[in-house]
């Protein structure tokens, strides 16, 4: 495969994990939320073995088994419990409407187009045209989880912030070390059993994991 192959292959996987992002954001039903996050981790799951193949680094054989598992089947299947549990409605709430939600999405791609132009003109790299990609992706899962009402939705925007962050260290530098790529993959898994604990204990107590419920109940104490 060469590197010119390779270059077009990563950026339409890009391209996808972009697209994935906004269909997050603008997403009203809550298994159609963890679809797309599965298929944004497929998406970066691809990426990051192409991208081990051409460049011959190895460890990023390692990290695509772990992102197909962690975020592929593991994560997906373990909101999709915490859902069926907790008797959470399919409908997701957001804070702000959802025209205005993608008129702030694109801007923040325009933002990290203009801000990653500088690097993609030094860097040598076969990833260096998805920088700007994976900072956006950053982008949208932070605004995916200022813009939901739901604990549960929020989190997946925080997993989405973690795909994004993963992406943009494999358009760097080729990923992170092994030895940190699997600590990090530790702490997500932790991070989703301790948010799953969470989360049943508040919705036994508050009946709800509306933030803005339990904010008003917290004032009303």
């Amino acid at each position: 495969m060469s590197l010119q192959v390779a270059a077009h292959i990563n950026s339409f996987l890009a391209a996808f994990v972009l697209l994935t992002a906004f269909g997050m954001l603008v997403q009203r039903r809550m298994y159609g939320l963890i679809h797309l996050f599965a298929w944004q981790g497929l998406f970066l799951s691809i990426s990051t073995a192409i991208v081990g193949f051409v460049a011959g680094k190895h460890h990023l054989y390692i990290s695509s088994l772990l992102t197909l598992s962690l975020k592929v089947v593991l994560l997906p299947y373990i909101l999709h419990v915490l859902i069926l549990r907790l008797r959470i409605q399919k409908e997701v709430e957001t804070v702000v409407n959802v025209p205005l939600t993608m008129l702030i999405g694109v801007a923040l791609v325009i933002f990290s187009y203009h801000l990653t132009a500088p690097v993609r003109e030094l860097s040598t790299l076969v990833t260096r045209s998805t920088l700007a990609v994976a900072l956006a992706t950053v982008m949208i899962g932070l605004l995916m989880m200022i813009t939901r009402r739901h604990a549960v939705t929020q989190i997946i925007g925080f997993l989405a912030m973690e795909n994004g962050l993963f992406f943009a260290a494999t358009s760097a530098t080729y990923g992170m070390p092994l030895v940190v790529e699997l600590g990090v993959a530790l702490d997500v898994l932790i991070a989703a059993f301790i948010f799953g604990i969470f989360f049943f204990h508040i919705h036994t107590t508050f009946d709800s994991l509306d933030v803005d419920q339990m904010a008003r109940l917290k004032e009303g104490d």
